[in-house]
């Protein structure tokens, strides 16, 4: 199986997976963190805000890798990897307002702050998963009220039953608060 951990920065990809191949995958699996990747084939570039990366060049560095076996961990999973390569893809979603303090604490710029809250709420990475890997393979866990333990539990029932998963509806809880122009400029 090649799975896929995906989702805004901050929502716990990578104790995830790391906690996944510690306790249930050991040894058997790779873990392919897309970010260090990019890094180490120098297709990133510090910018102010954080990395900017070549995703047309990346993609074609993934493709000449062997996934099988693979927990591949990254933000930009749904524009670097071919749907075809991929079993499962997990979206850990995050409530944006909890999102926020993370960024706070990682010491993120204002603006990048809005950009990942607002990404988050919006679902863009949900969406251009299932754009890109499909509906059938692609599920979202809200991991906001979670342990890390309990989503890596939730975790393994997917990969076992293929099915199931949660709906995250960030936009409503925005909607009631009226707080859109708290992660949006508009």
């Amino acid at each position: 199986m090649t799975l896929v951990i995906t989702g805004n920065p901050g929502v716990g990809k990578h104790t995830t997976a790391e906690l996944l191949l510690k306790e249930d995958f050991g040894q058997k699996y790779q873990l392919i963190d897309i970010n260090k990747l990019a890094i180490e084939k120098g297709f990133a570039e510090k910018v102010e805000d954080g990395l900017e990366v070549d995703t047309t060049r990346l993609k074609h560095v993934i493709k000449e890798l062997i996934l099988e076996k693979s927990v591949i961990v990254g933000h930009l999973a749904p524009y670097v990897l071919d749907e075809k390569n991929i079993d499962l893809v997990i979206v850990l979603r995050k409530n944006p307002y909890e999102l926020t303090e993370i960024y706070k604490k990682r010491g993120y710029q204002d603006s990048k702050i809005k950009q990942n809250a607002g990404s988050e709420i919006l679902g863009i990475i949900a969406n251009d998963s299932i754009s890109s890997f499909g509906k059938n393979k692609t599920f979202e866990i809200d991991t906001t009220n979670k342990t890390p333990e309990e989503v890596v539990e939730v975790v393994n029932k997917l990969i076992k039953n293929q099915k199931g998963g949660e709906t995250v509806d960030w936009l409503t809880l925005i909607e009631e608060k009226n707080e859109f122009n708290r992660f949006f400029d508009y």
